[in-house]
């Protein structure tokens, strides 16, 4: 069986571990491979390669950085469509989610090919006889990146291409469930020209996760995943001197007002709810509805859902299996509890009709109405295709309720009503705001990230604070009292 290598200063390595995790392919139900477990001695080799690469790297010139980045740019570009294939042969999502979740990343990648501009520091000439002050801008280090399953593509690309525009070398631990897509993406830096030990991809479970917390040589790491881990990832990284940012769970609110177009409104609650499966830290998936309209949105989604065909990623259906049987086993408790609790089950999806093998990892769209705060459908991430409408009587009990969640990853207001939504995005507490938009996930110019505890650290993914981020800024005092001269040099430099 192919077993998944850990990609290490250029090349595919495996530890002496013995330890590895079975990957699946969702749609059939099926260990299509089997990925190697690093251990210790593995991580340490990886972070001295990483260590060691730093140097040359960090002092190589932005021109040079910038080609390299635009030769992988064309790269990952030429071949997505590969890249596509392999997210959904491992993560279930249908083949244009997976294409979408790659050309996302891209962007990233073409927002670092402007690194030198972002990367411009500030000058002040004469603050004093003779002195100048200036700023300027210098990579960390060593950056490890720990990625969820969820996006084994775009969520890496959030980070690493900043990172490594600006000078630094990156390790990226991604999710032992669908592995392959970040050893895809590291063959196409080699290929693109950048130096060996500069990206490095090491796989494993909690021993890679902790070392890579523990180890004095990383200086900061990115994570997205669960509240709890992310929790725990910022206290123990933070605990041992890195820069930790850890983006964490979610439950993102639809606040549906009465004069809101209710077409637009189910069409963008299906899209946000049950796409990749509602395997997404975006997704919608609490609809709250300011009555008297309640009635008229719950059918127009049912409508809708009756339409939608799950089965098989590759082949033309709308939604796929879920990444794991354990974790769609998780996601069908969750619609168990509802109906125990007392909501409504409009939309069954335990034993839906799908359009693959059976032993997949099958649950279809499920739709509950009439559920309350107090239940557990309602308070958790369910990360799964389950969308819950809340009714209120009045905007004002639906942005309490939204405020009141310990989530504030992102939300969306349905309205025709500017004033309102401008009331809306100033009162919400959440970090990212839609206005007749369910996935408000922003260009890559803009910066990613929640409040509350969506978040832990200061800085969000990608945009300005990315690049803050992945440099540490320092300010120069200068007095020069005599002339010098480089010699005579009549052509443009090359590098």
């Amino acid at each position: 069986m192919e077993l998944v290598k850990h990609w290490i200063n250029g090349s595919e390595v495996a530890s002496a571990s013995g330890r590895k995790g079975d990957v699946f392919n969702p749609a059939l139900g099926t260990i299509s491979k089997q990925v190697d477990f690093a251990d210790i001695a593995t991580i340490n080799s990886a972070v001295e390669d990483a260590k060691r690469a730093f140097t040359l790297w960090s002092q190589t010139s932005l021109t040079k950085r910038v080609q390299i980045l635009f030769a992988f740019r064309h790269l990952l570009n030429s071949k997505k469509e590969e890249l596509a294939a392999i997210i959904t042969s491992e993560h279930g999502k249908v083949l244009s989610d997976a294409l979408g979740e790659v050309t996302r990343g891209l962007e990233v990648v073409e927002f670092a090919c402007g690194i030198p501009h972002l990367l411009k520091g500030g000058y002040s000439e004469g603050v004093s006889q003779g002195v100048d002050v200036y700023s300027i801008r210098q990579p960390l280090g060593v950056c490890a990146i720990i990625s969820p399953f969820n996006f084994p593509a775009m969520v890496p690309m959030w980070f690493f291409p900043i990172a490594i525009a600006a000078g630094n070398t990156v390790i990226i631990k991604p999710s032992e469930k669908d592995p392959s897509a970040t050893n895809f993406i590291a063959k196409l830096w080699k290929e693109a020209g950048l130096p060996d030990g500069v990206f490095n991809v090491i796989h494993g479970d909690k021993v890679a996760v902790d070392r890579l917390l523990e180890h004095p040589d990383i200086a900061s790491l990115s994570f997205v995943g669960s509240t709890s881990i992310a929790k725990y990832v910022y206290e123990n990284g933070t605990k041992n001197g890195k820069r930790v940012q850890a983006l964490g769970g979610a439950k993102n609110h639809m606040l549906v007002l009465p004069d809101a177009d209710l077409d637009l409104t189910a069409d963008s609650a299906i899209n946000a709810g049950f796409g990749s499966a509602g395997e997404r830290c975006m997704a919608i998936s609490a609809v709250v509805v300011v009555e008297p309209v309640g009635d008229q949105l719950v059918e127009k989604i049912r409508e809708r859902m009756k339409k939608l065909k799950t089965g098989d990623g590759t082949k033309g259906s709308d939604m796929g299996p879920l990444v794991t049987k354990v974790h769609r086993d998780k996601v069908a408790s969750y619609v168990d509890a509802g109906v125990k609790e007392g909501a409504t089950l409009v939309e069954d999806g335990r034993n839906a009709t799908v359009d693959g093998a059976t032993e997949g990892f099958w649950l279809g769209p499920t739709l509950f109405d009439h559920v309350q705060p107090s239940m557990s459908i309602y308070k958790d991430e369910i990360f799964g295709p389950v969308l819950s409408v809340i009714r209120v009587k009045s905007y004002e009990e639906g942005l309490n309720l939204i405020n009141s969640h310990q989530y504030g990853n992102g939300t969306a207001i349905f309205t025709n009503d500017g004033g309102a939504a401008r009331k809306f995005q100033n009162e919400v507490l959440v970090g990212m705001v839609g206005i007749n938009v369910p996935i408000p996930v922003p260009v890559a110019y803009y910066s990613f990230g929640g409040w509350k505890s969506s978040l832990f650290g200061d800085s969000h993914a990608h945009g300005t604070e990315g690049v803050h981020f992945f440099t540490r800024g320092k300010v120069v005092t200068s007095r020069w009292l005599d002339p010098s001269h480089g010699g005579i040099n009549l052509g443009f430099p090359q590098n």
